[in-house]
């Protein structure tokens, strides 16, 4: 009998309320979803039961072909119910069509990857009402790629399925409709050219490039309700396509973006550090017990306790720890939680440090003002400049999904356009210069690399410039006070959708000293906004530590 939905309901409700054990990410996940029953009519959302059932009850006509349960259907575990109903259960009021169009699911070997989403893939060809589906099982490797696709063929070869669909070496096929289910390497010759309504990526960690994820990506765009399905463990490549994907995923879970097309779960421990804890290994394997063997568990861990090549591979692909490096520094639930920014009659009545940080002329440059109050708290004013050109995707060369929110960014008036190419120093110029007139701007800081010309300018202007160069020193109690501020909401800023991104992007290198320093994933994870911000905060500490008196050798000689 087919498992009911409501699994899925009654799995969030024990997620959320710690029934469950589950980290950050798939806690983050039952809340959206929760939070979407309850408001989700607000934004024109529907959660629409019975298409969540009809998936289910696929399920019970699709038999298990390997192990102790072979011939027996599938009864999906409530983790898996959960996703199956975010998937296909939530649809537009408007139009009845399905709100998701990608998933990203990070979970442990041995969770029944492929034997969770080869139904979806056979639904998707047959069963999901679309003329002439193209369905492919992805991966970077033919034999990679077969791995989802023959598990879906022996399926339909060993049910009733072979009834509707006929299953041949290379493909599933509904002759009726026109629609095949196929697999698809990256090394393929015929990866161009797709019209795909469901594209199942497997392991998408070992990808070396992005071409078979943005390629169908791309094929999509004609379909009504297409779903792009990405299931994985973790990887060791955090400049790769998948943690570019995963780390979008968190962002929207965050809150930092607002994606409803976008669906996600992460299966891995909140501390990494804790990876010899079997208590915790259940926040990575949600199948633990089931197809997860505790036993299996323990000797590869036991092994990984002696051999530290084990220990990178047992915490990669058995608990979804990525590799050793740097991981975000800022908690960005506290970021939303701080208070807005102050009315702009109480902003001219505390002194302003303003802080530029011009980045290339064809990137993002951020001018920001810093109010100190008396009662240690912050007010932060932002602007984001980029140049016009950069909107276009045939002349920005950046990836698709920045592409899209530096569009809607500068729709919604959060991202000023320049003219041209390249970025005009001209408009940010003024802006300091009106900034800093309408204000009480005590200084003005600079990094001196890049900056000389419009400093110049500034000082010739009466304004109080400092070089303010990115450094340790300078930087490392910055960012630290910026930290404290944010954990006890005493920062107050615009929620500016550009500046929590760029929060969201800020790593820190830290040396033995304990001295920190921002740094970033990759050239497209943005950090320009937090420099500025540290720039104006390590003036403002200054300001207050000496009682007003300047570092005589941070003063610019011009």
């Amino acid at each position: 009998m087919a498992v009911n939905w409501q699994a899925g309901y009654e799995y969030a409700l024990d997620v959320t309320s710690e029934t469950i054990p589950a980290c950050k990410w798939v806690r983050l996940a039952c809340r959206r979803f929760l939070d979407d029953m309850e408001h989700g009519h607000e934004r024109g959302l529907v959660f629409d039961v019975d298409k969540a059932q009809d998936v289910l009850d696929f399920f019970d006509h699709v038999p298990h072909i390997k192990g102790e349960w072979a011939g027996q259907p599938i009864t999906p575990s409530d983790w898996q119910v959960f996703i199956v109903i975010n998937l296909y259960g939530w649809v537009w009021a408007d139009t009845g069509r399905r709100r998701f169009r990608s998933a990203y699911i990070e979970v442990g070997r041995k969770n029944g990857k492929s034997t969770f989403i080869a139904p979806l893939g056979l639904y998707m060809t047959r069963w999901d009402d679309e003329p002439g589906a193209e369905v492919y099982s992805a991966a970077t490797s033919r034999d990679q790629a077969r791995i989802v696709f023959d598990t879906a063929r022996d399926m339909t070869r060993n049910s009733k399925l072979k009834n509707h669909i006929q299953a041949y070496n290379h493909s599933v096929c509904h002759e009726g409709s026109s629609s095949a289910f196929k697999p698809l390497a990256s090394d393929s010759d015929t990866l161009e050219g797709k019209n795909s309504h469901a594209a199942l990526i497997d392991e998408l960690h070992a990808h070396k490039n992005r071409r078979v994820y943005d390629v169908l990506e791309l094929s999509m765009a004609s379909r009504s309700q297409p779903l792009l399905l990405v299931i994985t463990t973790a990887g060791d490549d955090r400049t790769g396509i998948c943690y570019e994907v995963r780390d979008y995923l968190t962002k929207v879970l965050e809150g930092v973006f607002e994606d409803d097309s976008c669906f996600g779960m992460i299966y891995t421990l909140d501390d990494p550090e804790e990876w010899t804890n079997e208590t915790l290994w259940v926040q990575a394997n949600p199948n633990l017990g089931i197809s997860v063997k505790i036993y299996d568990m323990r000797r590869l861990c036991q092994k990984a306790r002696q051999t530290p090549s084990a220990a990178s591979e047992f915490k990669r692909k058995r608990l979804d720890i990525w590799c050793e490096g740097e991981t975000a520094y800022f908690n960005m639930e506290h970021w939303r939680l701080c208070p807005e920014l102050a009315p702009d009659p109480r902003l001219k009545s505390l002194p302003c440090y303003l802080a530029i940080d011009l980045s290339s002329k064809r990137d993002i440059t951020a001018l920001v003002g810093l109010f100190p109050d008396d009662n240690r708290h912050y007010h932060l004013k932002v602007k984001f400049y980029l140049p016009e050109a950069v909107l276009d995707p045939l002349k920005s060369g950046k990836a698709h999904h920045i592409q899209k929110l530096y569009q809607q960014w500068a729709k919604d008036g959060w991202l000023t356009l320049t003219p041209g190419q390249i970025i005009d120093y001209s408009v940010i110029y003024k802006d300091a210069k009106d900034w800093a007139q309408h204000y009480d701007a005590a200084e003005i800081a600079f990094d001196p690399w890049g900056a000389t010309q419009m400093a110049t300018q500034l000082q010739e202007d009466g304004f109080t410039i400092v070089q303010v160069q990115q450094s340790v020193k300078n930087f490392s109690e910055a960012m630290k006070e910026t930290d404290a501020v944010m954990i006890d909401h005493r920062i107050h800023h615009e929620h500016s959708p550009v500046m929590a991104w760029m929060m969201s992007n800020v790593n820190a290198r830290v040396d033995k000293n304990d001295n920190v320093f921002p740094n970033k994933l990759n050239d497209d994870c943005k950090i320009d906004g937090p420099v500025a911000l540290f720039m104006g905060m390590n003036r403002a500490l200054l300001q207050i530590e000496n009682d007003s008196v300047y570092d005589e050798e941070d003063l610019l000689v011009m």
